[in-house]
This record gives C-alpha cells, sequence and structure tokens, in this order.
C-alpha cells in the first residue's frame, strides 16, 4: 500500500510509470536504513549507555565484565537486523528474483549477531568465574572454549542451511555421516576438551599451580587452561604453551603439595673429606662440652659410653676399642641441634642429619628438612645462611670438607716439592 501511494505520488510528480516505481524502492530503502540505523544510534547513546552507568556505580563487580565483552553493544545488533526483517517486504517489489536472497540474507544476519551475542557472553562468564573464584585456582575456559567451538560448528550449519534452503536437521545427520572426517579434523579439539575435563574435574592441575614438565621445558606458575593449551609462565619470565592432552598422556610435577603443606624442602648435602674423620680424645671432648648447642648431648653420650665399656671391661688404653665418640658424630649432632634452634626450620615435617653412601667424592652428610618459609629468595637465603655456618663450623670438629685439587692446589704442591723435595711428609699433606 505505501509503495502503491508513493508510486502514484511519483508518477503524479511527472514522472513515467517505469521511473516512479524503481524510484519509488529506492527511497523506501533509504527510509527503511534510515530508521534502522537512527534507532540503533539511540539505543546505543541513550539505553546501553544509562545501562553502562548503573553497571559501574553499583557496589558489584562482576557485572563489569558484560561491558568489557562488549555483550550490550553485541545485543544492540538485533535492533537493526529486526527492522530490516520486518521491513523486508517493502525493500523490493513482489515477486522479485532477489526477494528471497536478501530474506535469506536477513535471516543469516540474526544467526550472525545471535552468535557474537552468544560469545560474548560466554566471555563474560568465563572471566566472572575467574573473578568470583580468584585465589582457588579453578578454571572453566575448557568448557567455556568448548561452547565456543559448538557456537560455531551450529552458526555454520544454520548459515549453510539458510542459504542453501535446506533442513539444518539433515545437515546434522550428515555430519553425524562423517563422523570419521570429523572425529579427524576436530581430534585435537575433542582431546583438549576431554583432559580438560579430567585435568580440572580431578583437581590436576589449576592457574596459579607451580608445574614441571621437563619434555616441554615448562618450569612456573599456570596462567591459563584452555581446551587446546595449557600456558605456564616460567620463572625466567618465557611463556611455555603446553598441549592440554599432553597433561594427561605425560608425567608433570605439581607443586601445589608443597606450597598447602607450608614448608619448602631442603635437601643438600656436605661431602666431608674422610681422611678427616678419627675418634675424639678425652682432652677434646672437654673443648666441644663449652660449645653450647652440644654439651649436654656429648656429656650424657660420653656417660652412656663409659658404662658400656665398664660394663664390657674394655681396654680403653687403645682407642679403637670399645665404643668411643667421632668428631664427625659429634658434627652431626651439632648440626641437628643447629638447625631445631633455628627459627625458619619446620620441626614437626621431616627432619634428617644423616650419612650417604661414602663415594669418590668423601663423606656427605644430607640435610633434609623443611623451612618455613615457601617464598623462593628468602627460602635460598635460608638454605645459604645455614651452609654458610656449617661450612665455617667444620674446621672446629678437626674436618675439611671434600673439594678436588685445582691448579691453584696443584701450583702449592710443585713449589713445597722443589722447596723441600720429594719427602713422604710434604705428599701426605696434600
Amino acid at each position: 500500500m505505501i509503495d502503491f501511494r508513493l508510486i502514484t505520488l511519483l508518477h503524479g510528480l511527472g514522472l513515467s510509470e517505469g521511473m516512479a516505481q524503481p524510484l519509488a524502492y529506492v527511497i523506501i530503502t533509504c527510509l527503511v536504513l534510515l530508521i534502522a540505523l537512527t534507532a540503533t544510534w539511540i539505543v546505543r547513546r541513550v539505553l546501553i549507555r544509562l545501562v553502562s552507568r548503573i553497571i559501574r556505580e553499583n557496589a558489584l563487580h562482576w557485572d563489569d565484565l558484560l561491558l568489557s565483552n562488549r555483550f550490550f553493544h553485541r545485543l544492540s545488533w538485533f535492533v537493526p537486523v529486526t527492522i530490516l526483517y520486518l521491513a523486508r517486504d517493502l525493500l523490493l517489489p513482489p515477486g522479485h528474483p532477489a526477494a528471497d536472497l536478501l530474506g535469506r540474507l536477513i535471516l543469516s544476519g540474526f544467526v550472525i549477531v545471535s552468535m557474537g551475542v552468544i560469545l560474548a557472553l560466554l566471555g563474560s562468564i568465563n572471566d566472572i568465574h575467574r573473578l568470583l573464584r580468584r585465589g582457588r585456582g579453578t578454571t572453566i575456559s575448557g568448557y567455556v572454549d568448548a561452547a565456543r567451538i559448538l557456537t560455531f560448528v551450529l552458526g555454520a550449519i544454520f548459515l549453510l542451511a539458510i542459504l542453501t534452503d535446506r533442513s539444518p536437521w539433515g545437515l546434522l545427520s550428515l555430519m553425524g555421516g562423517l563422523t570419521a572426517v570429523t572425529m579427524l579434523v576436530f581430534r585435537d579439539s575433542i582431546l583438549g576438551f576431554v583432559a580438560s575435563i579430567q585435568l580440572t574435574g580431578t583437581d590436576m592441575l589449576r592457574v596459579g599451580d607451580w608445574i614441571e614438565m621437563e619434555s616441554h621445558g615448562a618450569d612456573g606458575e599456570v596462567m591459563d587452561i584452555s581446551i587446546h593449551s595449557v600456558r605456564v609462565r616460567n620463572w625466567d619470565k618465557t611463556i611455555t604453551t603446553i598441549p592440554t592432552y599432553q597433561l594427561i598422556a605425560k608425567s608433570f610435577r605439581n607443586w601445589r603439595g608443597m606450597a598447602e603443606s607450608g614448608g619448602r624442602r631442603i635437601k643438600r648435602s656436605l661431602h666431608l673429606d674422610m681422611n678427616s674423620i678419627r675418634f675424639i680424645s678425652d682432652r677434646e671432648l672437654e673443648a666441644f662440652a663449652k660449645i653450647e648447642l652440644i654439651r649436654e648431648y656429648v656429656r650424657e653420650k660420653q656417660r652412656q659410653i663409659e658404662e658400656y665399656n665398664q660394663e664390657h671391661g674394655v681396654d680403653t688404653s687403645v682407642m679403637i676399642n670399645g665404643r668411643r665418640q667421632t668428631n664427625v658424630g659429634i658434627f652431626r649432632a651439632y648440626i641437628a641441634a643447629y638447625l631445631r634452634r633455628h627459627p625458619k626450620i619446620r620441626k614437626d615435617m621431616t627432619f634428617l642429619v644423616r650419612h650417604l653412601q661414602p663415594g669418590p667424592e668423601g663423606l656427605p652428610i644430607q640435610i633434609y628438612v623443611f623451612s618455613g618459609d615457601q617464598v623462593w629468595a628468602n627460602y635460598e637465603a635460608i638454605q645459604a645462611d645455614i651452609f654458610d655456618h656449617l661450612l665455617a663450623a667444620l674446621p672446629w670438629f678437626g674436618l675439611r670438607v671434600f673439594q678436588k685439587p685445582g691448579g691453584a692446589d696443584l701450583h702449592l704442591l710443585e713449589e713445597q716439592l722443589q722447596d723441600h723435595g720429594p719427602d713422604m711428609k710434604t705428599i701426605e699433606k696434600y
């Protein structure tokens, strides 16, 4: 009716019928487009700005993420598409060959706008979950990525169905028949989706966990877990990307247990020169008894040894007979007492000072304890302070740390041999 009146008006202005009809449809098309643009401008400038102001000024924070993901902006695209859909019969004359194509294009616009809105909503949901679960390390990125892929797949099917004028369910059944091809195309996505479900469902991995995976050169903090990959920020500030399914197929180390325990393990050894290990004389025992940390240990241990030797009639004039204290045994007791006095060492966790098997590098005295401070820099400082003290304390017990001879040692030995000749005392000294 509008087209007919406009054509009659143009015909009355002196235009021929062949010119009036096309011009009428051009004018109507311009008017519809102008209405669509005006309505969209009003919605964005007035309605969306009002909603945005309300969201920013309220006390909530999670709804701000809807704005950052442009959810309302994408939602506003429904306004022009809806106007074009309602006015589709006015844009082309009835029976025009392009009328059917125009209707399909407008319906395709609905599908594209719907996909954009759904993707923005999924991104907002992921960010909101990350905000609300901050510090807990849980993530739904895998599920969100799977929903995004499903959105793209269904959107493509509906677009294809609209443009080809076929039922979408028929296209779905066709894809079902091409299962092998579908599995091949989406192999990594399917494996990643299953792996992300296993990782998050069994709590094997969280955002913020410190993991170590030597096969992929990863040693650092998990930044993100998605359907396709897990991003790790290494301690050298590089980024390692690991395919999600590889974390199921291969082994990796998660240090979360250490973080939750409240302690960080110190496992390090002092290698003693075995030639410096010996029995302790009575005179030396008196000197050791003056060391505050082991005073009670030395006296109590000596009392037990003397009682044993007396009960068994041991001839103590020969040092190897019976039981005697050694400098390495007293040194071990000193290490244990020193660590128990240390304020940064956990006494309620594994606490060992032990010998390891002697080898070419001497006798290892291993310290196996836990630091109460897990911060990397503080942990290293605590460990360094402990071994600084123990290395400096070794000469007090007549012990030497094992150290392979270097160039300076060999040069000094050469000078001694030149000065004194190759006598055995000089050689034994070195």
